[in-house]
């Protein structure tokens, strides 16, 4: 009986551990779509820290807004200026950002008026697949407590 109760007592241990684990400090997300094509790849796992919700630029991060989960990278932080021109070019502080694998930025549209300047605590998330991603461009500027974490750790499960 001793054996038992040893053994309840040693799984209700782990189930603890695992919930802080699992739902206080690492969060895990598969990547959905194409959106973060080609760094992030359609079902790839992605490990995220709950812990970091105020991430660097360039820093990959999980989102939650309007009930939907968003992966992007982070492009601008609180207090810089953004803007994308028509001619597709993607500028932070009035300088050209120009980044490794993505030759323009397009302009959606009828959603975010250019420039715009972040507020403390608020980034700006642009996907790497920019033809039709769903970033702020789309859904406007992220707040810091919309940010489920940033991402510290990805496994690759798609072949393509």
């Amino acid at each position: 009986m001793k054996e038992y109760l040893d053994l309840g007592r040693n799984l209700l241990g782990l189930m603890a551990v695992l919930w802080v684990l699992f739902g206080l400090v690492i969060g895990i997300e598969i990547m959905p779509n194409e959106d973060m094509k080609p760094s992030v790849r359609p079902g790839d796992i992605l490990i995220y820290s709950r812990m970091d919700r105020s991430p660097d630029i360039r820093d990959i991060v999980v989102i939650k807004k309007n009930d939907t989960v968003y992966i992007g990278r982070v492009a601008a932080t609180g207090g810089d200026k953004v803007e994308i021109t028509k001619d597709s070019i993607l500028m932070v502080n009035d300088n050209i950002v120009t980044e490794e694998n993505i030759p323009s930025t397009p302009l959606y549209e009828g959603f975010l008026d250019y420039p715009l300047v972040l507020k403390e605590k608020e980034c700006f998330v642009l996907t790497d697949r920019r033809e039709g991603g769903e970033d702020s461009r789309y859904y406007g500027t992220v707040k810091y407590e919309e940010i489920l974490g940033t991402v510290i750790g990805q496994y690759r499960r798609g072949s393509t």
